[in-house]
C-alpha cells in the first residue's frame, strides 16, 4: 500500500498535493472508501461525530469531504457477518480508503477481525489516507497515553511501519511537545509528532514528511 499518515487530514495543498501524487490521478477521478470504525471505541466520540465523517461535515471535509468520484463507506465491525467474496471485491474496487481517528487499539481488533488486515499486503496500487488513530494503527505502538479502550490487552497495533505516530500537536492541551517527549522516551522506536498541518508520506518503506506547520522526529535514543 501507499500510505498518508496525517493528523488532521488533507488540510493544505502541499498534503494535497501528496495524495495526488500517491494516486497518480486527480482526485476527481479517484473512488473512495471511508471507514469510521475508529470513532464507537473512542469516549469522546459517537454517533454524531461518526456522522460528520461519512457525510463530509467539518471536521471531516478535509477527509470525506474532498471531490472523490465516488465514496461508499465500508464499517469493519460489519464485515464479519457479509460473505467475504463481496466486501474483498468493494475494498480492491477503491483507489483509496480513508481511515477516521477515534481509538488505534479498538480499530487495530476490528482490522484483525474483520480480515481487512489480512488483505491489507495485496493492495499494492491503494492509497490508505489515515487521519489520527487512522495513521497510528499502521504503527508498531501508540502509547498508553492514548489507550481509550477497555477492552485493549496493550498499546500494540499492526506494525505495517517501523514508527509510532503522535497526532494533534498544539491542538489539545494535553498534546504538547513536552508531554510528546515523554512519550517519545517510551515508545523504544523512532517516531514523528505531528500537528494538524502536517503528515507523513510512506512509499515502498521510506517516510517522508510533509508539512505547511509544526513537526518533529524523535529516534529511539530519544534525540530529535
Amino acid at each position: 500500500m501507499k500510505l498518508l499518515l496525517t493528523s488532521g487530514g488533507v488540510t493544505n495543498p502541499t498534503i494535497h498535493q501528496a495524495l495526488v501524487d500517491l494516486l497518480g490521478k486527480p482526485v476527481e477521478q479517484a473512488h473512495a472508501l471511508c471507514i469510521p470504525t475508529a470513532q464507537w471505541g473512542h469516549p469522546m466520540c459517537g454517533p454524531a461525530s461518526v456522522r460528520s465523517f461519512v457525510a463530509a461535515q467539518p471536521p471531516s471535509a478535509s477527509m470525506t469531504g474532498l471531490d472523490w468520484a465516488s465514496l461508499g463507506v465500508l464499517e469493519l465491525t460489519a464485515l464479519p457477518t457479509i460473505d467475504r467474496d463481496r466486501w474483498v471485491e468493494w475494498v480492491r474496487g477503491a483507489d483509496v480508503l480513508l481511515v477516521d481517528g477515534g481509538e488505534a487499539t479498538y480499530l487495530h481488533h476490528w482490522l484483525q477481525a474483520s480480515g481487512l488486515a489480512d488483505l491489507l499486503p495485496e493492495l499494492t496500487d491503494t492509497v490508505w489516507v489515515g487521519v489520527s488513530a487512522g495513521s497510528m494503527v499502521l504503527t508498531p505502538r501508540i502509547g498508553e497515553m492514548f489507550v481509550q479502550w477497555s477492552g485493549a490487552p496493550d498499546d500494540r497495533t499492526l506494525g505495517l511501519v517501523d514508527f509510532s505516530v503522535f497526532p494533534h500537536l498544539d491542538l489539545f492541551p494535553t498534546n504538547t511537545m513536552d508531554a510528546a517527549e515523554r512519550w517519545a522516551a517510551g515508545i523504544g522506536g523512532p517516531a514523528y509528532v505531528l500537528d494538524e498541518q502536517s503528515a507523513v508520506r510512506v512509499v515502498d518503506g521510506v517516510a517522508e514528511v510533509v508539512s505547511e506547520g509544526r513537526w518533529r522526529r524523535f529516534d529511539p535514543a530519544g534525540e530529535g
